[in-house]
């Protein structure tokens, strides 16, 4: 049984905020992408999901201007340091196992080479998962960040995907 579901981490005014700041639907779309593809790769599909719906919480709005400033954001960008530790402070108020919490911090810290002098670190299977999942969904310019999504579309996604993961923790358990 999971300590925290993808439900709990969505209805909490902190994770509203920031998913809403940096795109509810591209952070469920990643959410769903890191799901299978942890399922194909062997890694705990529950910590992808759960990166994958909170790997952009550490987003600032760069603009210049009255506008988004997309080559300001590239050069200045630091969001998955600070998205480790939003989502880190996230997991833990919830009541998240402090390891599970951690390893899905990293997997957000390590989602993306943007803020990296060099792309030359090597990941954990689960952090690789996480970065593939949100280049699956990416969008030229950062619009991926501006796709909307009805918030009771976006509920009904998140329990549908819990439900998802809760099948395979009991697929886990009988075998």
């Amino acid at each position: 049984m999971r300590d925290v579901t993808l439900l709990d981490i969505f209805n909490h005014p902190i994770a509203q905020k920031y998913l809403n700041r940096s795109g509810l639907a591209h952070a469920i779309a990643v959410s769903y992408h890191a799901f299978h593809l942890a399922k194909e790769y062997n890694v705990d599909p529950d910590i992808a999901a759960k990166a994958g719906l909170l790997h952009d919480m550490g987003h600032f709005t760069w603009y210049s201007n009255g506008k988004w400033d997309y080559d300001m954001y590239k050069k200045n960008d630091i969001h998955p340091i600070k998205g480790a530790e939003r989502a880190h402070k996230l997991l833990i108020r919830l009541g998240e196992n402090p390891i599970k919490a951690k390893t899905t911090s990293l997997a957000i810290l390590f989602h993306t080479d943007s803020f990296l002098p060099s792309n030359d670190i090597t990941r954990t299977p689960l952090q690789q998962v996480v970065k593939w999942a949100d280049e699956k969904d990416e969008e030229e310019g950062g619009n991926h960040h501006y796709r909307k999504i009805d918030f009771l579309r976006a509920k009904e996604s998140i329990i549908q995907l819990d439900k998802l993961i809760d099948e395979e923790e009991r697929k886990k358990l009988s075998s």
